[in-house]
């Protein structure tokens, strides 16, 4: 590992103007559509694999970009959801995290362009999310063939889609990963104060703006807003959740793998000393991000099952 690239790292993001800074939510509200901007427009810089294709479907009418890849192909499905603290982010700019995934275990991914706030608050994200993963089911995808993977705002709908696919009565799929989820709406963890200043990217300050957009107006202590700490974990599919020691999110994961484990989940908590918030997007520039993507495909590769009979 180089210490080197991890300190470039935060110095350079610690130099990038805040997509999410301290404001008030109308403030954040006025200034939607600069921040979806730039936020694209940072996330199209980060590196892309080789070896995809890629091409528009729908699940459930929600569009969605599946992800191929053009060498070895297996049969295995990720379901992906994208970051964006709820408010910015979608299937395209966002892509690279996807793809590498794709390339490493050779599974199909379907990145949904689930709604956003503040246009579509809490709960639609988690409403699409579902609804896309009924979908597949419904199209004949056996559930022990089927992979949720997201980061951070994505990470976290991983986790609260698992909780409306049981009150739905759906089967649990093989496996979840996680990057940096954030699963503590309420932002209860003790990380959220004492990684303060050592995060390059985010305070409580600067995440609590689009918290409350998404949330608009409902209590953060309900297991879709805060499953660290209100979720049961209980039936939950084997999990990996992998996050970074500079991060004020690091206790979403930490709190959601100790309940899980408390509850008999098989669980990975998969932590990485001096990186930042999903750091696995760096691949052009970090040793650890390379690394904990092929540990995060050996975890899919291990859960997802390799169906009987192929479907055409």
């Amino acid at each position: 590992m180089s210490r080197e690239q991890r300190q470039k790292l935060d110095a350079k993001l610690r130099g990038f103007r805040p997509l999410f800074g301290p404001r008030s939510a109308q403030e954040a509200r006025d200034s939607i559509q600069q921040a979806r901007d730039g936020f694209a427009t940072l996330m199209s810089t980060m590196k892309v694999p080789d070896g995809i294709r890629t091409e528009e479907v729908e699940l459930a009418g929600i569009r969605t970009l599946r992800i191929e890849p053009t060498d070895v192909s297996r049969p295995g499905t990720i379901l992906f959801f994208h970051g964006g603290s709820f408010v910015v982010g979608s299937p395209e700019p966002q892509l690279g995290l996807a793809a590498d995934l794709v390339v490493r275990t050779g599974y199909t991914a379907y990145s949904v362009d689930y709604r956003l706030a503040p246009e579509h608050p809490f709960p639609a994200a988690i409403d699409d999310t579902t609804a896309a993963y009924r979908a597949l089911l419904e199209a004949g995808h056996d559930p022990s063939t089927i992979a949720f993977a997201g980061d951070s705002a994505g990470g976290g709908l991983t986790i609260t889609t698992l909780v409306r696919a049981r009150q739905q009565g759906l089967p649990m799929p093989a496996a979840v990963a996680a990057f940096s989820p954030g699963l503590d709406n309420a932002g209860s963890g003790a990380s959220y104060r004492t990684k303060a200043g050592i995060d390059p990217l985010f305070t409580v300050e600067s995440l609590q703006p689009n918290r409350d957009l998404y949330r608009a107006g409902a209590d953060p202590n309900q297991d879709l807003l805060s499953p660290a700490t209100l979720a049961d974990p209980a039936g939950f599919p084997p999990l990996l959740l992998q996050v970074g020691t500079n991060e004020v999110l690091l206790d979403d994961s930490t709190v959601m793998a100790e309940r899980a484990r408390d509850a008999g989940v098989d669980v990975i908590l998969d932590v990485t000393a001096d990186v930042p918030h999903v750091f696995q997007t760096y691949t052009g520039e970090l040793d650890e991000a390379v690394q904990a993507l092929d540990r995060a495909a050996l975890f899919l590769t291990q859960h997802v099952a390799v169906p009987a009979v192929e479907r055409v």
